[in-house]
């Protein structure tokens, strides 16, 4: 128990902090928690990278299917590999079995932390949305759905200057479609809040279930609400499965009819009754962005400076600074024994130092190097499968519009089969009276002339009507097989980027366990230089000769002017105790 955090009021300290994960990831800040996993800012201990580590939650970790669905947040995310879709760096489990993921640090606001400041400008709301779709377009593409969109998942972040930049968080129930039995047979997993009809009915989710909740996502920005909102989750989910969907414009009148409409098709209950995919609703929603004014959504008077960006986290020294103790320490030495009668254990002391400086920062060089070969083989996988993602959007774009065409030509088709139907009565109709007026004998070729001209019209027009239903039919076979040549293009790339992925996923896990080896040898290092480092200070505080090297050496240190406080380590509760990368 921390009493001293009870009197202040203050959290107690995350025990999680200072640790180093997979012998490579050094704890350094909680930023926050998830439904399956707590999220830390990380550096890793020998290269001075800063990254976001996710670890599964200590109360799941005995959960088998959440270890495999956090397994697979990696894999799906990586493969869709998005720009509006955070990067995933590494995955892998701990020597105490504990799953992690390593994701890139990024600096942002929730959505929902703007959602909670009230309705948001239409072209504000569909600029975000947009962005979400494109992502999820590409997801849907690689058959990998989210199945928990939700405005907490959304960070609105800054690139290149621009504005709320999409990133997609946590693909933590993310379902690959070809290899779907992970999840249990009519589990209900999601937020209610945003949960599709056939989510809470405890069906899988599918591309249609993440259109639903953009629709939620659209209809919360542009009035400030849920579309349905209850304290028991119960009843919140027979809502989702059966109550119609309010209009926006029921709250906010002035919603622009367009967006209405594109809202209301989204939290259609039946799922035929949404956009058939999200390149149908990615088109739909860039045409309503060129019919809205092309003015700034910022508030404020115009040419106001736009706020400076978030500070950077803290930067560390390298273990370059080893050696800059080491000689502080000589120093000390030299002062307080200038006859050079010092203790064994203090030469030993000041050896080890210098020892273990210039061992560290070669070992340091090592990683670097290693690291620079994963970061390169990477970027090298990232750009292939970006390329592949791209030809696959490209073709499912175009499939998209296919099967709609197909589908027009379909329904086409139905119409005029109907009026070849009500065609074929009418000639048989018209066929009969002829062959009676015939059997009556004829006798007044003025009065039966009209009935086989009847007759040979109805004929004309069925035959007419069947030649245009076949012209029809022949379109939409036409359709049908361009969508299904596209769709075995889709298939093809699809599984040369599965073979792919699995291929580097391979070299990848060999490198990063080089990098890892190497490393833990380097967390010996940090162990043995804060040994030396404690011994050398314990003996040296009491040679008043020393007080101002050692005064700077704890000032360098961060434990100069009062403040004593130190950094844990895997070393233990040491004053200079930083590791490499941190030293």
């Amino acid at each position: 128990m921390n009493t001293t955090s009870q009197r202040t009021g203050q959290k107690p300290q995350d025990p999680m902090l200072g640790r180093v994960v997979a012998g490579r990831y050094r704890l350094e800040a909680r930023a926050g928690e998830g439904g399956m996993g707590v999220v830390y800012r990380a550096r890793h201990v020998l290269i001075d990278r800063v990254v976001a580590l996710k670890l599964i939650r200590p109360d799941l970790r005995g959960e088998t299917h959440l270890r495999a669905w956090m397994l697979r947040e990696a894999r799906a995310a990586n493969r869709v590999d998005h720009a509006h879709i955070i990067d995933i760096h590494d995955i892998g489990e701990t020597e105490e079995g504990e799953l992690y993921l390593v994701m890139e640090y990024l600096v942002g606001v929730s959505l929902s932390s703007e959602l909670a400041k009230g309705p948001m400008p239409l072209s504000r709301s569909v600029d975000i949305l947009e962005q979400m779709c494109a992502a999820l377009a590409r997801a849907h593409d690689l058959g990998v759905i989210h199945r928990d969109l939700k405005s907490d998942n959304i960070l609105l972040t800054s690139r290149g200057g621009r504005k709320d930049f999409v990133k997609i968080l946590d693909f933590g129930l993310a379902h690959l479609a070809m290899d779907p039995r992970l999840a249990p047979k009519g589990a209900v997993f999601g937020t209610p809040e945003y949960m599709s009809p056939e989510q809470a009915r405890g069906e899988e989710a599918g591309p249609p279930s993440d259109l639903y909740a953009l629709g939620v996502l659209f209809f919360e920005m542009l009035t400030g609400q849920l579309p349905f909102r209850s304290n028991d989750r119960e009843t919140l989910l027979e809502m989702q499965r059966t109550a119609p969907a309010p209009k926006p414009t029921s709250i906010k009148p002035d919603v622009l009819p367009t967006a209405e409409g594109i809202v209301l098709k989204l939290l259609e209950k039946e799922r035929r009754k949404r956009y058939q995919d999200a390149h149908h609703l990615h088109e739909e929603l860039k045409g309503l962005q060129r019919a809205l004014p092309s003015t700034p959504w910022e508030g404020g008077p115009q040419g106001e400076a736009a706020p400076p960006p978030p500070p950077p986290p803290p930067q560390s020294p390298g273990v370059i600074e080893w050696a800059g103790r080491a000689a502080l320490f000589s120093r000390m030495v030299s002062r307080a024994y200038p006859g050079g009668n010092d203790p064994p254990e203090v030469q030993q002391g000041v050896a080890q130092s210098w020892d273990l400086a210039a061992r560290a920062s070669r070992l340091e060089g090592e990683v670097a190097s290693h690291t620079r070969k994963l970061e390169s083989l990477e970027r090298r996988g990232r750009a292939l499968r970006a390329e592949i993602g791209r030809k696959v959007e490209e073709l499912a774009h175009e499939e998209s519009r296919a099967l709609r065409e197909a589908t027009a030509e379909h329904q086409e088709a139905a119409r005029l089969r109907e009026q070849v139907q009500v065609a074929e009565r009418a000639a048989g109709t018209a066929r009969a009276q002829a062959d009676q007026a015939a059997q009556q004998g004829g006798t007044n070729p003025a009065a039966i002339r009209p009935v086989f001209e009847r007759s040979g019209a109805a004929a004309a027009l069925l035959e007419a009507r069947r030649e245009q239903l076949a012209e029809r039919d022949q379109k939409a076979a036409v359709k049908d097989a361009h969508a299904r040549d596209l769709r075995r293009q889709i298939d093809e790339l699809r599984a040369q980027l599965s073979r792919y992925a699995e291929a580097l996923d391979e070299d990848l896990a060999s490198g990063r366990e080089k990098v890892a080896a190497r490393t833990r040898e380097g967390l010996a290092f940090e162990k043995a230089f804060n040994e030396a480092s404690t011994l050398l200070i314990n003996h040296l505080k009491t040679k008043p000769e020393a007080r101002d090297l050692l005064q700077e050496l704890l000032t360098s240190s961060g434990q100069g002017g009062g403040n004593q406080s130190s950094t844990r380590s895997v070393a233990g509760d040491s004053p200079v105790s930083r590791g490499p990368g941190q030293l």
